[in-house]
């Protein structure tokens, strides 16, 4: 069987929403804290749709629901739009440069750079939604040795957090998370009844 991180890049992006869209489908309470401190589990989706901004003029992706309003249709369109573009062998033409990812076809931008933050917030709508966190380990894997020897060139782009503590038992996602900046053993606050 073939591991995760080396699908091809449109089998890989479908298995990843695919586990995101499993915990939007699971969100309760739009409105719940996550373990991004500023964050509502709404705003997990709604940070998503940077990947609009970054692609530009180099691909279309049509405006669909307001993630504030409508997260989890707003999650479904956008996710929707990306595939289809990752399922068109056309798209591999279509080329796209950026002073931080540099000159790519569009497909390998959203591979390199959004895929895996689609993954890496899945943890954080489980996390604020009670559901099952676990994530790919292959993938897990991966990602955080990449990041760690990135480490220098990563952190100053605050694009993630500060480095937590990590518990001595932690797993690799724990490491993971702790690496981007969130408190591995994350969970809700309690609610006191009124």
């Amino acid at each position: 069987m073939t591991r995760l991180p080396e699908l091809p890049i449109a089998e890989k992006f479908r298995v990843v929403a695919r586990g995101f869209s499993a915990r939007v489908d699971g969100v309760t309470d739009w409105d719940a804290p996550t373990p991004v401190k500023e964050w509502r589990a709404r705003d997990v989706v709604a940070h998503l749709h940077w990947i609009r901004d970054v692609l530009g003029d180099a691909v279309t992706i049509e405006p669909g629901p307001s993630p504030e309003d409508e997260p989890a249709a707003a999650w479904a369109h956008l996710a929707q739009q990306v595939q289809g573009i990752l399922d068109d062998p056309a798209s591999m033409d279509l080329p796209h440069s950026h002073p931080h990812t540099g000159h790519n076809p569009v497909p390998v931008v959203i591979d390199r750079i959004w895929t895996g933050d689609v993954f890496f917030h899945t943890w954080d709508l489980a996390r604020s939604a009670g559901l099952d966190d676990t994530l790919d380990a292959d993938l897990v894997q991966d990602a955080l040795t990449g990041m760690r020897q990135a480490e220098d060139v990563l952190r100053p782009t605050g694009q993630f957090g500060e480095q937590q503590p990590v518990p001595e038992d932690a797993t690799e996602t724990e490491e993971l998370m702790a690496f981007l900046g969130r408190d591995p053993r994350w969970t809700p606050p309690t609610q006191v009844p009124q």
